[in-house]
């Protein structure tokens, strides 16, 4: 069904409001147009990219609750998380992080997402990885989105150790399957 721009614009922050983590390309669907005129259209709605709104809302509610390493250091960008449970993040696979000769993503980004992850869940100052054991499922191209899941399995006081676990989607599919062992100061 075609709508004029001003009920396509008013609909179009309603959908962004409630599904803030929505593509140009679901939206250009969903409303029939294309995807230049969403830009557009987000444009003169002063509203920001995706990434830039994904960014938005993890700086906003999870500054100051990440104690185990500062917040731009984590790679991607956290979108949920309740400390020592379970915790969310996002990355989208860019140019550098992928072999130049097949767009296949380097390991080490996959690695490094699920890995901060589960360091930032971590409800300590201090959070070290001491082991990790790894599988990587499917190769991930340009261009996706991988979202990492993590959630805590056990925590050990004796010890000082945590187990996480995080699994890395790109839409459904599971790519990566990471299980970590992380040292934390003892309580």
């Amino acid at each position: 069904m075609k709508r004029n721009k001003k009920e396509r614009q008013a609909m179009l922050v309603h959908t962004i409001r409630e599904t803030p983590f929505i593509t140009d390309e679901d939206l250009a669907e969903k409303f029939s147009v294309s995807v230049q005129t969403i830009r557009l259209d987000r444009l003169e709605l002063s509203i920001p990219e995706l990434r830039e709104r994904i960014k938005n809302v993890a700086t906003k509610t999870l500054e100051d609750e990440v104690k185990a390493l500062p917040i731009e250091e984590v790679i991607g960008d956290i979108i949920d998380m309740e400390l020592d449970h379970s915790a969310i993040s996002i990355f989208e696979m860019q140019q550098e992080h992928v072999f130049k000769r097949n767009g296949i993503a380097r390991g080490h980004h996959l690695f490094a997402q699920a890995n901060s992850l589960a360091v930032a869940l971590i409800n300590d100052e201090l959070a070290l990885t001491a082991k990790a054991n790894i599988h990587f499922t499917r190769s991930v191209k340009i261009g996706e989105r991988i979202i990492a899941k993590a959630k805590v399995n056990h925590i050990d006081s004796k010890s000082g150790r945590t187990s996480v676990e995080v699994n890395s989607y790109v839409n459904s599919e599971l790519v990566f399957k990471g299980e970590f062992e992380m040292y934390r100061a003892k309580k």
